[in-house]
């Protein structure tokens, strides 16, 4: 039976996420920080940063898949349980084996397991809260997801540069396990579906019927895929791959003060985050299908006086500052329209094809990332000391997919 928007269950969701995602927040923004700055190559860090992404796409579909057809608690606590492992073995392995290797394998899992872990999380809500709290779970969602972000790079950043990666890492194996043990608790109504044939005919069929719904049924779904494709691809990526580069290696910041200033500029990413999740619920009702082009135009619109501010200020903190403003503001935008994507799918898709519909549309959505991180830190080595160019480039590219989408919607 659903519940209201605070339930006991929705509630400890919520905490289990809190907790789960202030780790994952620290552990993602310490580990590509200690290879940027053990190796100075944005190349290398693009490269590792792409790889990372590659078994996201591959499980996302697998964990939709064992969403709808498994109690999604266990996929929750299974998952928590295994990431706080991971993390404590690359802490055994550090300076025994390959950094690189080492980080490259870590991060694959981090992130696979990621990508495995939120169908079942977006998937709870429709079993957990009425349809009319839908855009206030998904808005409670990242909110919480931005808090988090918020304050795992801020205090990773410190730790980090205070007392080096293993403190972040210890901190984050803590943060999955005491996650794990809570979500034991938590009761999410499970309705057990038929399945015939083997595992692999029945993934290929729940895939197939998922993408035939995206396609056939719901094509306004496949449309909107296409242009988070497009921003994952032209500007989430520079983003990913910026960031940490030009606050780090382009900016001449101390190693010390550079890393304080990377955390603090990730937690002001992460604040926008936090704003747009509650601007999503306070104006939710006010969005609708056909204006989500004009989300994604304030985003691409937002990239430039980055790109103007590196060609003409020659002063580092000006320069920091106004590429801190502007991820702040480009996130407001980018999480209210993801809150109001994802509402959307929650309201048109049913129940038992929830969960699948729900990865597919992560998996598809993410395919764009690895190339655009490859991409992107070959482009910043390529130009480096003209790095505006690449900014540009990221945004002329988003503003484009923006008209498109406009038109693709109207």
């Amino acid at each position: 039976m659903k519940q209201k928007l605070f339930s006991r269950n929705f509630t400890l969701v919520i905490i289990g996420q809190i907790i789960s995602l202030f780790g994952n927040a620290a552990v993602r923004f310490a580990l590509p920080l200690y290879l940027l700055n053990q190796t100075g190559s944005s190349a290398l860090y693009g490269t590792v940063m792409a790889c990372a992404f590659i078994p996201t796409i591959l499980l996302s579909p697998i964990g939709g898949i064992i969403a709808d057809r498994t109690n999604k608690r266990n996929v929750m606590v299974i998952l928590d349980f295994f990431t706080a492992g991971v993390i404590w073995m690359f802490c055994m392995l550090m300076g025994n084996v390959n950094l690189v290797i080492l980080l490259t394998v870590t991060l694959m899992l981090l992130y696979g397991i990621a990508g495995a872990y939120q169908p079942s999380v977006q998937a709870s809500i429709p079993v957990l809260v009425h349809q009319e709290y839908f855009m206030a779970a998904n808005s409670v969602i990242n909110i919480v997801s931005s808090v988090s972000a918020l304050s795992g790079p801020v205090l990773g950043g410190i730790l980090y540069s205070a007392y080096g990666l293993k403190p972040v890492l210890w901190v984050s194996a803590v943060c999955f396990f005491c996650s794990a043990v809570m979500e034991i608790f938590i009761e999410i109504p499970h309705v057990k579906q038929m399945t015939e044939g083997s595992i692999f005919q029945v993934a290929k069929k729940d895939i197939a019927e998922s993408i035939h719904f995206i396609r056939v049924e719901k094509p306004v779904i496949g449309k909107v895929l296409l242009v988070i494709c497009a921003m994952n691809l032209f500007l989430s990526a520079m983003f990913i791959v910026g960031l940490p580069y030009l606050i780090t290696e382009v900016l001449e910041f101390s190693p010390v003060q550079a890393g304080r200033l990377y955390g603090f500029t990730e937690g002001a990413v992460a604040a926008g985050g936090l704003a747009g999740g509650i601007c999503a619920g306070i104006f939710g009702k006010w969005l609708t299908i056909r204006r989500a082009g004009s989300l994604v135009t304030v985003c691409a619109a937002g990239v430039f006086p980055m790109g103007i501010s590196l060609a003409l200020v020659s002063s580092d903190w000006i320069n920091y500052a106004l590429i801190t403003c502007c991820g702040f503001v480009i996130m407001v935008f980018s999480t209210i329209f993801t809150v109001q994507m994802m509402s959307f799918v929650q309201v048109q898709t049913p129940d038992y094809l929830m969960g699948k519909v729900i990865s597919v549309i992560l998996m598809l959505a993410t395919c764009a990332q690895p190339l655009g991180n490859a991409f992107y830190g070959i482009l910043f080595e390529l130009c480096s000391g003209f790095e505006f160019v690449v900014i540009f480039f990221s945004g002329g590219a988003s503003l484009l997919t923006a008209v498109c989408m406009k038109k693709a919607l109207s």
